[in-house]
């Protein structure tokens, strides 16, 4: 591994790459194994609705072949799971420093464009 670089180690030994935002090398590499062991490495607890988003973003990645940024993941949140979930302020209670950005790495997913 280059300095830029982090792993994951999973329970069977693999040994997953992460680049220097903590996203995954090789999008292939994603399972809820792996999002659960990212999430473990932040200190993070998923739970259903987090899980939620976070099936809704790997549909969106699967439709769009694009991370949301944040104006588009409250409109997909808002389309898919009402109106009291599809809000910058619920998400935002979820994944606290970035919904877009955060949400998108425990996906498994690439950094949103336009997202800092």
């Amino acid at each position: 591994m280059t300095p830029d670089t982090d792993t994951l180690t999973l329970v069977d030994g693999t040994i997953i790459a992460l680049d220097s935002d903590g996203h995954l090398q090789n999008l292939e590499c994603w399972s809820f194994e792996v999002a659960e062991k990212m999430a473990e490495h932040e200190g993070r607890i998923l739970t259903p609705e987090h899980w939620e988003v976070i099936e809704l973003l790997r549909d969106f990645y699967a439709r769009f072949e694009m991370a949301p940024a944040m104006r588009a993941l409250v409109k997909a949140t808002r389309q898919r799971l009402g109106e009291q979930k599809g809000s910058s302020i619920y998400l935002m209670s979820l994944f606290p420093e970035s919904p877009a950005r955060v949400a998108a790495r425990l996906a498994g997913l690439p950094r949103p464009t336009n997202c800092l």
